[in-house]
């Protein structure tokens, strides 16, 4: 999702292998992709502007990535369809829309250069602002929300799974001591209280202290896995013969989830020791990538927030009713 095209010159992330991956899968009469994090439109300007006869569906949960791409996307107005909503509604989007396949679906996971700059959006432990960290911005769950209410037993399961943070019981306990005093309403106090909680051997290494608990706020307040865990399956759900989908992530929970869904996807489930494969059981896909892509040395030096990105790729290759 990290990109600032149109806001500070870069492109977006991985733009070409994303176009070249995408490519195979478009070349009928009027392909349709599914852009499933639009953010600030940069791989769905290029896909349109590649793709003369390609219709782009683009859904994100934040209004000012629809606003924004809504703008950005003028020009194609006429094969361009945005929605507010979240991924984990694709189906949904694509049953509104009368459609029963799609040829390619883009997943741009992970947090857009507006909401990580805008200080007023509290995403980030680098501005002093209000502990917000809503995508978007009408829900009414709330990292101040979270921070203050939770249980220590919740506090701790979110930061130890959304945050991978091994100190979670001694953040969670702080947060719950502080908070008993007053509330925690600013990025900068609870960047604070973390920062105590972690012991000052580990604090002087791996950056900043704070950064894997407002991971874990961040995925929690917007419910990023749960919204992945069924939003790429019904992706490939909908693909038609040859479509692919592109999967862009940037931690390691959102990269190790896409692989299970994507290896299970790709397997044989045949009995062992049958003499031919059963029909009923080969895989409907075939990996596109051979493991995870990283980004080139020359993007990462011009975009330093790509540098986390891991790019999957599966393609469909039979359907169901072949069977």
């Amino acid at each position: 999702m990290y990109e600032t095209t149109g806001t500070g010159g870069h492109v977006p992330v991985m733009l070409d292998r994303v176009l070249e991956l995408m490519a195979p899968a478009l070349t009928g009469s009027r392909p349709v992709v599914v852009d499933a994090n639009l953010g600030l439109g940069g791989h769905s300007e290029a896909l349109l502007a590649r793709h003369p006869s390609l219709h782009l569906i683009g859904i994100d949960r934040d209004p000012f990535a629809i606003e924004f791409s809504t703008r950005r996307l003028a020009a194609y107005a006429d094969r361009a369809t945005l929605v507010h909503t979240t991924s984990d509604r694709l189906a949904e989007v694509l049953a509104e829309a009368g459609l029963e396949s799609v040829d390619g679906v883009l997943f741009d996971l992970g947090v857009s250069s507006p909401q990580l700059d805008e200080a007023e959006r509290g995403f980030a432990y680098s501005y002093d602002a209000p502990l917000d960290m809503r995508m978007d911005t009408d829900q009414e769950l709330t990292a101040e929300k979270v921070v203050n209410t939770y249980s220590a037993g919740q506090l701790t399961r979110i930061l130890r799974e959304y945050g991978e943070e091994r100190f979670a019981p001694r953040v969670a306990s702080l947060i719950i001591k502080e908070r008993g005093k007053d509330p925690i309403t600013s990025t900068k106090r609870l960047a604070e209280i973390v920062r105590q909680a972690i012991p000052a051997a580990t604090r002087r290494t791996g950056g900043n202290p704070a950064k894997r608990t407002f991971q874990a706020l961040r995925i929690e307040v917007n419910a990023e896995l749960v919204a992945l865990e069924a939003a790429l399956p019904a992706a490939l759900d909908a693909l038609a013969l040859g479509g692919r989908v592109v999967v862009l992530s940037y931690h390691s929970l959102e990269d190790r989830l896409t692989k299970q869904v994507l290896v299970a996807r790709t397997r044989d489930t045949s009995p062992p020791g049958l003499p031919v494969p059963l029909p009923a059981h080969q895989p409907r896909f075939r990996l596109v990538t051979r493991g995870a892509e990283l980004p080139g040395e020359e993007e990462e030096a011009r975009n330093p927030r790509a540098a986390s990105a891991r790019l999957r790729a599966a393609e469909r290759i039979r359907v169901d009713h072949e069977d």
